[in-house]
């Protein structure tokens, strides 16, 4: 008489402890984008210039970009919770490090560096086990996980100006490494909870990696050359505003709104994708990105100036949402993270391009009116590249 073999535990995924564990993290992660709330509080105390204290953002960008394309290697060398945890303490310790600066040097290393590929890995560690676990509104669900970055900024743009005030700037870092060494506990149990896997499992028959293939350069391409005219209207709106004649105080209000504007946007970008083609949404946002730049350029004035950026900003927001969208809809669960990581070399590169020559044109012509015709160069381009894409993802066909 033979024994029966136990049959082994099922193993229990709950895709709402996955998303509580990214919104924890990418929340004070997403604090990136207020930056320029520390700005004149550090420049006065160490007396850095402007320009250096730019470079310190930029390497952020670029750390960022090089956590996120190295955290797919990393998926095998622990369990996800571990590996959170850790980039999460990494993220602390970067930011630690930069509130106790004594000049440019620890600054680059800390926020740059070690905070900014920190905050990359753990990034997609999060975004990978999520999509482990959706089965349904892929789109919908990363455009969430995506604009967890602006909302993250929206909620410490007052916070760090309030504290900076009160207490100074090396107590709001601090502030935020404690919060990041929380959130990261938090979010590391919240992963182990979901059961989330890295990797598909064996029996699954993905073990290996899907080639990434010229719809992935289209897309990158189509994200690129959005984000390249959101990005710089969300770093200078403030000075795009006033350069129109914008008052200070409609100036500072348009630059929060447009934060806020940009969440909701990749919220709907997602969103859009799981009912339409993703093609077809991104040219269409390309599309409002284009009219807002051709408002600006044939009626200048200051309200015209703040519509214009608002709708650069919300199709950017609606190309990043459908990117992420895209992306899950393009490629299968276990290549998600893989395939994200490398997209967001194309927003680093985007960071790097418009936004810097934005600011030198300005420099050269004290306005900013060719920046915004290249931008919407930009965007015709993004239109025709947009309907170069598949309009079918692999589910569909099978």
């Amino acid at each position: 008489m033979s024994v029966a073999t136990p049959a082994l535990p099922v193993r229990a995924e709950r895709l709402w402890a996955a998303l509580l564990a990214a919104t924890l993290m990418n929340l004070p992660l997403g604090s990136v984008y207020a930056f320029s709330v520390l700005l004149r509080p550090i420049e006065q105390e160490l007396a850095i210039p402007r320009s250096a204290l730019s470079l310190v953002f930029g390497l952020a960008t670029v750390g960022f970009t090089v956590g996120s394309v190295g955290a797919a290697f990393l998926y095998r060398a622990a369990p996800a919770p571990i590996l959170v945890l850790l980039s999460a303490l990494a993220a602390a310790a970067g930011i630690a490090t930069a509130a106790a600066a004594s000049g440019l040097a620890q600054l680059l290393v800390g926020y740059g560096i070690v905070f900014g590929t920190g905050g990359g890995v753990a990034y997609i560690l999060l975004q990978q086990g999520v999509n482990m676990l959706v089965r349904r509104r892929q789109g919908l669900v990363n455009g969430y996980i995506v604009s967890l970055y602006p909302m993250g900024a929206m909620i410490a743009t007052p916070a760090f100006h309030a504290c900076n005030e009160t207490f100074g700037w090396r107590t709001t870092l601090g502030g935020l490494a404690t919060v990041l060494v929380a959130c990261g506990i938090a979010a590391a149990l919240l992963a182990r909870h979901s059961g989330a896997r890295l990797v598909a499992p064996k029996s699954s028959g993905e073990t290996q990696p899907g080639t990434l293939g010229l719809t992935f350069f289209k897309l990158s391409a189509t994200f690129f050359l959005a984000a390249s005219a959101g990005l710089m209207v969300l770093s200078q709106a403030r000075e795009i505003v006033a350069s129109y004649g914008g008052a200070a105080a409609l100036a500072v209000a348009a630059t929060t709104g447009l934060t806020g504007a940009i969440a909701l946007a990749r919220i709907s970008g997602g969103w859009l994708v799981d009912r339409f083609a993703v093609p077809h949404v991104m040219c269409a946002a390309h599309a409002l990105a284009l009219g807002g730049g051709l408002l600006i350029t044939l009626l200048p004035a200051p309200v015209t100036a703040v519509m214009g950026l608002g709708m650069v900003g919300l199709g950017y927001g609606f190309v990043s949402g459908a990117t992420a969208g895209g992306i899950g809809l393009y490629w299968r669960p276990a290549d998600y993270g893989r395939v994200a990581g490398r997209t967001y070399i194309a927003w680093c590169l985007a960071a790097i391009s418009l936004p810097v020559l934005a600011g030198y044109l300005f420099d050269m012509t004290r306005a900013y009116g060719t920046a915004m015709l290249i931008a919407a160069g930009a965007n015709v381009a993004g239109m025709a590249m947009a309907f170069t894409m598949p309009r079918r993802g692999w589910r569909e066909r099978g």
